[in-house]
């Protein structure tokens, strides 16, 4: 993805006046640079949009505004993001019934950001009604966070729906589906069509997948992105971090004769932070591509659904992303517009998450689903 051009700041020249001091020249000069980053991030916002469908109206006036304009001027002189948007859903009154148009959800919305990383290794993957008969249509998300190069990542975007979809057809006669078959057979697949090209060889990408149908939502996790479900106020972790100090990864790891080392942080042979991904085929059988799988019955608790990359766990918990996305919902809490346009209420919670996690500190590349299972209320 090519960066939008830049705006280059004009050189501006300052001459003393009898009085000044250089404290006062230095606030200026800083005022001003200050000023061209937050209109070069602007543009960065504009350019790299993309809206499907349409937007939800704003938040109500009194909702509480989460950033003041000095933490914004901060994020901003720290680093350059390309800010991407997309989101489904209209009108609140319009809202389809869980299960109409869609799978089973109401509105969904995804936000990826650059960082202060130097290429996008990120990818996000939403397929709606991928799958299933016409009355039980399930509903894909994913997010893939690269390693080493966006290539992988960019495959999976590309494929591993595709495989699914596929797998769950053959086995349509079947009653219930083996879901956790189905996702291993298919990660397998992924895995294996990576590894048949010796030019992504030292490239991976972990992943988080969710299926959303009616009546449960089936988790596939390999690496260290997360799904959380928010439910009855509570934060429900549907997937487990594979890191290499995990007690029982480190035991696979070293019986199968490998080592975790610290070099700067715990790593599969002081090389990668993840014990699992699909790719990365010079650290097997170390790192393997199997995911762990859960699958979740639905029930009328259920809230929304969070879906994101580590650049965004590794600042928050998944109780403090279920609290910010449940007042967000709820239009308690708002973003500061950035002049990118009206979004969803999804769209609106996800891009809130990432603006927290670069407040926090976060650099690395971040992207960030919203899935919205049901509508929230204000009272919640």
């Amino acid at each position: 993805m090519k960066d939008p051009k830049r705006l280059s700041p004009r050189r501006i020249t300052f001459r003393r006046v009898v009085g000044d001091s250089d404290g006062t020249i230095t606030s200026f000069k800083n005022a001003r640079r200050r000023r061209l980053r937050i209109r070069r991030m602007k543009y960065t916002c504009e350019a790299k949009i993309h809206v499907e469908n349409g937007g939800s109206p704003a938040a109500d006036a009194d909702a509480e505004v989460v950033d003041s304009d000095s933490k914004r001027s901060e994020i901003h002189e720290s680093m350059e993001i390309s800010l991407s948007l997309s989101s489904t859903s209209s009108e609140e009154e319009d809202r389809p019934s869980v299960g109409e148009n869609f799978g089973g959800v109401l509105s969904y919305g995804s936000v990826s950001v650059i960082g202060n990383r130097k290429e996008m290794e990120d990818a996000v993957s939403v397929e709606i009604g991928f799958v299933g008969k016409e009355n039980s249509k399930c509903d894909f998300f994913a997010v893939f966070d690269g390693h080493g190069g966006a290539q992988v990542a960019q495959v999976c975007r590309e494929r591993l729906h595709r495989l699914v979809a596929e797998e769950v057809e053959r086995r349509n006669e079947k009653v219930e589906w083996d879901w956790e078959g189905v996702m291993e057979g298919c990660f397998r697949k992924m895995d294996g069509e990576v590894a048949g090209n010796a030019a992504v060889r030292t490239v991976g990408s972990t992943a988080v997948v969710a299926v959303v149908a009616t009546e449960e939502v089936v988790v596939a996790n390999c690496g260290d992105c997360r799904a959380v479900l928010g439910r009855d106020g509570e934060a429900v972790d549907l997937s487990s971090d594979h890191k290499p100090d995990r007690p029982d990864e480190l035991m696979r790891i070293e019986e199968a004769g490998g080592r975790v080392i610290n070099w700067n942080g715990q790593r599969v042979l002081g090389v990668l932070a993840t014990s699992r991904s699909i790719g990365d085929q010079y650290l097997r059988p170390y790192v393997i591509s199997k995911p762990e799988v859960t699958v979740t019955k639905r029930t009328n608790k259920d809230e929304f659904l969070i879906l994101a990359s580590d650049g965004l766990w590794d600042v928050i918990s998944s109780e403090a992303a279920c609290q910010v996305v449940r007042r967000s919902l709820n239009g308690q809490i708002k973003r500061v517009s950035n002049g990118v346009g009206r979004q969803s209420c999804a769209t609106e919670a996800a891009a809130l998450l990432v603006e927290i996690a670069m407040a926090k500190g976060s650099r690395d590349n971040t992207s960030v689903i919203v899935v919205e299972l049901s509508r929230t209320s204000s009272s919640s």
